[in-house]
């Protein structure tokens, strides 16, 4: 083995993705095959090792399993600008909605901790908060 070539360990080390996930990848096809040693090791080389770090900033940057997979399509120059522009575009309002939502979300906690007395009453109105349904809050 060379020194451009990598075993799952030392690839799963350099590129911070545990060894089960970088497995997974190959599974479902967003990494290739890898090439074995006449041990059955898996044998990376530095473009499976360029492709993992794209696809760990893709997931980072929260994007989904088909949305790395159309990524990559264009990343390997068979696809169009346009079509990562359309998916960014919707996956940025998608982050938007859920940052909407933590937003009412920490509204609402922080609600329910102002009415909590702190003392050593059995009665919390956080518990009481917890205990009704939604629909009658």
């Amino acid at each position: 083995m060379d020194r451009n070539e990598f075993t799952i360990g030392r690839l799963s080390g350099q590129s911070g993705v545990n060894i089960e996930t970088i497995r997974y990848y190959e599974r479902i096809g967003l990494m290739a095959k890898p090439q074995r040693s006449g041990g059955g090791r898996r044998i990376y080389d530095a473009s499976a090792s360029r492709r993992l770090g794209f696809i760990r900033r893709a997931r980072e940057l929260g994007f989904s399993i088909d949305d790395i997979r159309a990524l990559l399509v264009v990343s390997g120059g068979d696809g169009r600008c346009a079509d990562v522009h359309a998916l960014t575009v919707r996956h940025l309002g998608d982050v938007r909605a859920k940052i909407t939502d933590l937003r009412k979300l920490e509204h609402t906690l922080a609600k329910t901790a102002e009415r909590c007395q702190r003392d050593a009453s059995p009665d919390c109105p956080i518990i009481d908060a917890l205990s009704t349904p939604r629909a009658t809050r």
